[in-house]
């Protein structure tokens, strides 16, 4: 496909030095994130008049939960063959070469697999504060779409996770990746995120009491994910095991989570008729 004279040319720097430390506009997009969701959980822990004493250790509980969650998500879901065969690349952020070892960071994080770290986190949380699991799960459901978001903004920083070939004049060339005019894949997800975080936001303003039905954390679920599904259709192949799959890997990881948040829901609905 020949470039489009209305299309947008992306070619940022991926980062930029203060005082001689390289600051990633990657790693710098999960850092506002997980610094404004910190700032919106503590908001509904102090609204909720929750002790601080059993806030202060969620961040950490989220923090390990999705970083481990989404690197062991992309090693195992995406890449298996090789990591398996290269198990401390899983966990360390270095590569081995011909020249030895080399530090590259954790490149590679599987959005399913971090929310599976995240539950799996919750719970030791749980347990170990006695909080009621739900009620847990709702108030971080609130707070995920806009985490969710500023990643994907990261990823589009990186020039990661692009989309497919497009005519459309909203066309996208990553010049770090090839000239070819591409759906900003990456820009469709952390909008439709900021969305449902604003959408979530007013509906628990609305209905503070459903927190701890289950209800807000369907709704996360069911909302990411369902648009999850429908955008990986613009998206391009990550992976050449996916090439010939009805559904790429992306999309048959999402479609448990859209049944489990919509179950959520509707169990939510009930209760309260009930």
């Amino acid at each position: 496909m020949s470039t489009l004279p209305c299309s947008i040319v992306w070619n940022p720097d991926i980062g930029f030095s203060v005082f001689g430390f390289e600051i990633r506009f990657y790693s710098l997009c999960w850092i506002i994130g997980l610094l404004a969701g910190y700032y919106i959980m503590k908001h509904l822990y102090k609204c909720q008049k929750k002790d601080e004493s059993l806030f202060e250790p969620l961040f950490m509980y989220c923090f390990i939960g999705i970083l481990v969650g989404a690197r062991l998500g992309h090693c195992l879901f995406y890449e298996p063959e090789y990591y398996l065969s290269h198990p401390i690349e899983m966990f360390l952020p270095i590569k081995e070469s011909v020249n030895g070892w080399k530090f590259i960071g954790y490149q590679g994080l599987a959005s399913h697999g971090g929310t599976i770290g995240l539950f799996l986190a919750l719970w030791f949380y749980c347990r170990k504060t006695k909080l009621k699991f739900a009620w847990v799960l709702d108030n971080i459901a609130i707070t995920t779409p806009i985490v969710a978001g500023m990643i994907r903004i990261g990823n589009f920083m990186n020039s990661e996770i692009i989309g497919r070939a497009t005519e459309s004049p909203f066309g996208i060339i990553f010049t770090k990746v090839d000239n070819v005019a591409r759906h900003p894949a990456q820009l469709y997800e952390a909008i439709a995120y900021f969305v449902f975080f604003i959408c979530g936001w007013l509906l628990y303003k609305k209905f503070p009491k459903k927190v701890g039905s289950l209800f807000y954390f369907g709704y996360c679920l069911a909302t990411i994910f369902t648009f999850r599904f429908f955008v990986e259709f613009v998206k391009e192949i990550q992976v050449d095991f996916e090439q010939g799959m009805m559904f790429n890997m992306g999309q048959w990881l999402s479609i448990p989570f859209v049944i489990i948040g919509i179950g959520c829901i509707i169990y939510s609905i009930r209760r309260e008729a009930d």
